[in-house]
This record gives structure tokens, sequence and C-alpha cells, in this order.
């Protein structure tokens, strides 16, 4: 019901829009730009680089506003228009930059950490999410961070959703690996166990 009524908001700022209301696009702009920044920020581009794309991405739904079909949810037109974006950034780039590991200490944790782990293991997992694969950090980003659904998320990356479960499946299992020795060195985890449930 939840999930209904956020798309069915969504639709109804979008139609203000479309009558040229500019406070509806501003409160669509509001609901969303964190969301598009957790996702892109996180990408192996610079912060202003990031910024930029969110900002190209809202330019775009303005001014294809009244193509918008609304059999479906606004958030996946706009996920795909961010991740498109991203993605030819990437491409006019040829290569990727490595991440500072030290930039991530500026960086607002999001992932949920259990009360049992470690402050200062933030970093750490902010550099074992920024080390993932694009393709698995895209899915679990979306999955996992912004809790968009896997029904949703295959549509935004137009693959089977199979395929998506397996990436996300795939990046928890990197980060558990990735993760767990240093969690073990911190007596954080009891011995045999993986990452708390509530990690994820």
């Amino acid at each position: 019901m939840e999930k209904e009524t956020a798309k069915q908001l969504d639709h109804d700022l979008l139609r203000r829009v479309q009558q040229g209301d500019t406070v509806a696009f501003s409160n669509l702009v509001e609901r969303y730009r964190d969301r598009l920044m957790n996702v892109i920020g996180r990408m192996p581009i610079s912060q202003e680089e990031a910024e930029d794309i969110v900002q190209e991405t809202f330019v775009r739904v303005y001014q294809h506003r009244d193509a918008f079909d609304f059999k479906h949810c606004f958030s996946t037109w706009l996920y795909t228009i961010a991740l498109n974006l991203a993605r030819n950034e990437l491409r006019k780039k040829k290569r990727y930059k490595f991440v500072d590991i030290f930039d991530l200490q500026n960086k607002e944790v999001e992932v949920a950490v259990d009360a049992k782990i470690p402050s200062n293991l933030g970093p750490a997992i902010e550099a074992a999410v920024a080390s993932l694969p694009e393709k698995y950090k895209t899915a679990f980003l979306l999955r996992d961070i912004e809790e968009v659904s896997y029904e949703e998320i295959a549509r935004i990356l137009s693959v089977p959703l199979g395929t998506v479960k397996s990436r996300v499946n795939r990046a928890r299992s990197i980060l558990r690996d990735k993760l767990k020795p240093r969690m073990e060195e911190r007596n954080a985890l009891s011995k045999g166990a993986l990452l708390p449930v509530n990690l994820f």
C-alpha cells in the first residue's frame, strides 16, 4: 500500500508538472535528488560530475515530461535516465578513476550498521561497496540502499529479474568476503558468522 501511495504521489506531482506547476516539479526534485546522489555519487566519477548528472536528469525529466507513460513508475523512468547519463559519462572517460579511500571519510555512510559493529568500520564498508564491479554495485545500491523492488530494478537496468537477483546476491557475497576478516579482527562477529542480517 505504501509503495502504491508513493507511486500515486509521483504521478499526481508529474501531472501537475505537465500542467506547468513549478512547485510540483520542485517537490519531485526534493523527493528524489538525494536518492539519485546516493546511487550516482558512488560511481567512479567525481562528486561534481555526479551532481551534474543528477541535475541533468531532472532537466531531461522536465523537457520530456509530456512523454511519460503513466502505466509505469516515475522512479523507474528517473533512475533509468540517471543511470544512462552516468554510463555515458563513464564511456567518455574511457577509464575508471580509482577511489581514494581517504575521500570516503567525507561521505555519509548509508549502510545500516548493526550496533555490535565498531563505528570505524563505516569507511571500510564504503570502500568495500565502492570496489564492487559496476554491474553488481548498481544492483546492490538500488536494492539494499534505495530499497527499490527487484522488479523495478529489472526494468531500470533492462535485464531479466533473475539477473537482478543474481547480481544483488553476488554483491552481498563479495561484501561479506571483504568485510568478514576486518570484522573478525575486531571481534565484531562470533566464530562462523558472516554479517549481521540487518546489514542488508
